[in-house]
C-alpha cells in the first residue's frame, strides 16, 4: 500500500508541506492538519466509536464518530464526506464548525500534533452504521449528560481531541449553530462545559490546546 502523505501546517493553518502520515505521529509529531467529525440524531444523541485495538495511537478508546486527515487538493468538509462511507459505510453532508491546534502524546508510543477542523452532521437514529475492520471495534449512541456521567467516572478512555471539539462547539461559526441549535442543545449547558473541561485536563495541559481564530 502506498505511504499516505498529510499537510504539515503553521499554528495558523497555513500549508507548509507533506509529510508521511506515520512521520507525523512520532514522538513529538509535526503540526498537522485533521478533522474530527461529530454526528448526532435530532434529539442531540451523538454516534462514538471506539477505536480498533490496531490502531498506534489511542487503541481502544472512545473517539467521537471519526477522526481523518485532509489530503492536499481538499478542504475540511470535502474530506470528512469522502472518509465518512470510508469509516462507517454511510455517505451524507457534513459542516464545518472550528478548528483547534493540540498537542498531546500517547504513552511512549506516539502523539498527536494538528491543527484539527471540528465538522457536524445530522443522521437518522435508525441508520444503520458499519463497523469497519480496523478502524472501528465498537459504535454507541450517547446522549450529553450519558457522556459527562461516564466521563466523571473514566475520562481516560474518551480520546482528547473529541473531548475539546465538544468542549468549543459553543465557539463555532454562529450561522451553524443557529442551523444546528435544536440538535446541539443539550451540549451547551455548564454542567457539560465543566465535565469536558475536568476531563481534558486529565489527558492535556491548557496551555497545549487552543482554539485556531478563524481569517475573516
Amino acid at each position: 500500500m502506498s505511504e499516505e502523505f498529510v499537510i504539515l501546517v503553521d499554528e495558523n493553518d497555513n500549508p507548509i508541506g507533506a509529510e508521511e502520515k506515520v512521520k507525523c505521529h512520532l514522538p513529538n509529531g509535526k503540526l498537522h492538519r485533521a478533522f474530527t467529525a461529530l454526528l448526532f440524531d435530532k434529539d442531540g444523541r451523538l454516534v462514538l466509536t471506539k477505536r480498533a485495538k490496531e490502531k498506534m495511537l489511542w487503541p481502544g478508546d472512545w473517539d467521537g464518530t471519526f477522526a481523518s486527515h485532509p489530503r492536499e487538493s481538499e478542504g475540511y468538509v470535502s474530506s470528512g464526506e469522502r472518509r465518512m462511507p470510508e469509516e462507517l459505510g454511510i455517505s451524507g453532508k457534513l459542516d464545518y464548525f472550528h478548528k483547534f491546534e493540540y498537542h498531546v502524546p500517547y504513552k511512549d508510543v506516539g502523539s498527536e500534533n494538528e491543527v484539527c477542523g471540528t465538522l457536524v452532521g445530522v443522521i437518522d437514529k435508525n441508520t444503520k452504521l458499519k463497523e469497519i475492520e480496523g478502524e472501528i471495534d465498537e459504535i454507541k449512541w450517547i446522549s450529553a449528560k450519558e457522556l459527562i456521567t461516564e466521563i466523571k467516572i473514566n475520562p481516560q478512555i474518551y480520546c482528547p481531541w473529541m473531548l475539546i471539539a465538544l468542549e468549543l462547539l459553543e465557539k463555532s461559526d454562529k450561522s451553524m449553530l443557529k442551523k444546528h441549535e435544536g440538535v446541539l442543545s443539550a451540549w451547551m449547558s455548564d454542567e457539560i462545559h465543566q465535565g469536558l473541561q475536568e476531563a481534558i485536563k486529565t489527558h492535556i495541559p491548557t496551555e497545549k490546546w487552543r482554539l485556531v481564530n478563524e481569517k475573516n
